[in-house]
């Protein structure tokens, strides 16, 4: 393995030592319930907003503050069966995990966790490493994506390796996560970098990654190998399009 690639993978071990689980106190929250709700429906096109190259479902969104407390849930529908309903947990998972694994001076998404995360890879078996805690489904499900969902105020932790999760960014630091789930993961990253943009938290500091920065990349091969070490495959749709008009995916070429 690349020495680069040694060193990303002690450096995301250590972070699980620290990925939250269990209560929480309150943090401060990034974004607030309604804002996410806004930002979701425009993003998604069942609810108004563009396609996004997958199914075009409507999804879930979650925002978790920098210590992992979850603070806002939503989703794109009517109602909370109008989303796939094991997707609302996997959200939260993916804003954790963005979260949890970017800094200041890197930002990588969940979809930039794949390739290390495939067996014989410096990162396999970290989807194990920090099980999500019982309360992603517990609680009154009547509250689920409302201000007052059970999970809010609570680490759930867990941890996700394919799109739809990015860490928030105010342009000086990492102030918390970002994920959406409900579609194919490719379309979710889409509408990931959709909604963090409405939210104006997509300010990651100059110099990070400069290439790319916490872009999907598309550099899987047949054999599942990714040039970068960071890729993700492509799924069934337009995603990859999509992503390229939206500069939030890179292909193998551009990385050369």
């Amino acid at each position: 393995m690349q020495p680069r690639l040694l060193r990303l993978s002690g450096y995301l071990a250590g972070l699980l030592l620290a990925l939250p689980a269990g209560n929480a106190a309150a943090a401060d929250c990034p974004v607030d319930h309604a804002k996410l709700v806004s930002a979701l429906r425009a993003s998604v096109k069942p609810s108004g907003g563009p396609g996004n190259g997958g199914f075009d479902n409507h999804e879930w969104a979650s925002v978790v503050a920098r210590d992992g407390t979850v603070c806002a849930v939503a989703f794109s529908g009517s109602a909370v069966g109008d989303q796939w309903p094991g997707s609302r947990a996997v959200s939260v998972e993916k804003a954790n995990t963005a979260n949890a694994f970017s800094l200041k001076s890197m930002a990588l998404s969940t979809a930039n966790i794949f390739a290390l995360a495939q067996p014989g890879q410096g990162l396999y078996g970290v989807i194990a490493a920090s099980p999500p805690s019982p309360d992603a489904n517990s609680g009154d499900a009547s509250l689920f994506g409302t201000p007052s969902d059970p999970m809010a105020g609570k680490r759930i932790g867990g941890v996700i390796v394919f799109g739809g999760g990015l860490a928030l960014y105010d342009g000086n630091d990492v102030v918390g996560g970002l994920g959406v789930s409900g579609d194919s993961s490719c379309a979710d990253h889409n509408v990931a970098w959709r909604v963090r943009k409405a939210l104006g938290l997509d300010k990651v500091p100059a110099g990070v990654n400069p290439q790319r920065k916490d872009a999907i990349i598309y550099d899987m091969n047949a054999a599942g190998q990714s040039a970068s070490g960071f890729g993700h495959p492509k799924c069934a749709g337009s995603e990859a399009d999509v992503a390229e008009q939206l500069q939030a995916g890179v292909g193998a070429a551009t990385l050369k």
